[in-house]
């Protein structure tokens, strides 16, 4: 029997100035960070719990990082999506897609991150 898994296991944000993201998602998220060097390159790691669902990433800073808002798209997950977009607007972010009904799933919007990477938000409907 094949064992069955979830495709997607780890991200990285690339970012111009770590310092600055860091303080981005930290306002944005309440999140705290992680900080290392791996194959010379900064990062600063998501919080990750192995008992806890989803997957976890770093904000990634060096000469292969190009921060983008025309490539892929990750979602992150909030309570309350009105608080966490007017966070990344209040911290520099702009908004790329308002707050949208996704039916029975919740919510979505987008913003831009201080670094330049577009970033997209989902609320449970639940």
């Amino acid at each position: 029997m094949t064992k069955k898994y979830n495709p997607v296991v780890y991200f990285e944000i690339p970012v111009t100035d770590i310092d600055r993201a860091i303080k981005f998602y930290k306002s944005v998220f309440n999140l705290t960070f992680e900080r290392e060097v791996i194959d010379k390159n900064e990062m600063a790691l998501f919080p990750f719990l192995d008992e806890s669902a989803g997957i976890s990433g770093a904000l990634a800073k060096g000469e292969i990082y190009k921060p983008t808002n025309n490539g892929v798209v990750i979602y992150f997950k909030t309570e309350n999506i009105d608080k966490s977009l007017r966070m990344a607007i209040e911290s520099g972010g702009q908004l790329l897609y308002p707050k949208t009904s996704n039916g029975d799933l919740g919510f979505v919007a987008e913003f831009e991150d201080s670094e330049g990477n577009r970033i997209a938000l989902h609320q449970s409907s639940n």
